[in-house]
């Protein structure tokens, strides 16, 4: 069901991230970093809250949001994902509506940080300090 109330940056987000490689030439599916639904909940204070998640995971978010134009929402993601913590940080904006856009949905444009390593499911460790851009559209029935 819409909610017509609801705080600008609120509701659940269709979240996607691409590793940052400028060779044109790389294919486009071998650039995804992460894919998930992103809920965010956002109080009149501005304190934001909630998850970043996907099948068998989740990340609590805990962070802020500064209006303005466009609004700048800061948060980070913790959790323990297959027995590791996992944390990242986030860094985005709210993409104002554009003058004659036509049937623009709500987004969000970012970079994503590894905040700490963890286990790249692999064998291996994913590091820490890797950044990644990600963008997020607000899913239909969250408007």
């Amino acid at each position: 069901m819409a909610n017509n109330n609801r705080k600008p940056g609120s509701g659940i987000w269709t979240y996607r991230s691409l590793l940052n490689n400028p060779d044109l030439s790389v294919d486009f599916n071998s650039l995804e970093f992460g894919r998930a639904n992103l809920k965010i909940d956002i109080a009149e204070s501005g304190a934001l809250t909630g998850k970043i998640y996907d099948t068998g995971w989740e990340l609590e978010l805990k962070g802020s949001i500064q209006y303005g134009n466009p609004a700048t929402l800061w948060f980070q993601g913790k959790g323990i994902v297959s027995g590791a913590p996992w944390v990242y940080d986030y860094l985005c904006y709210l993409v104002p509506q554009i003058p004659n856009g036509v049937d623009q949905v709500p987004a969000l444009a970012g970079s994503v940080t590894r905040a700490i390593p963890h286990p790249d499911g692999n064998g291996g460790t994913s590091p820490a300090g890797v950044v990644a851009s990600f963008y997020a559209v607000l899913q239909p029935d969250s408007k």
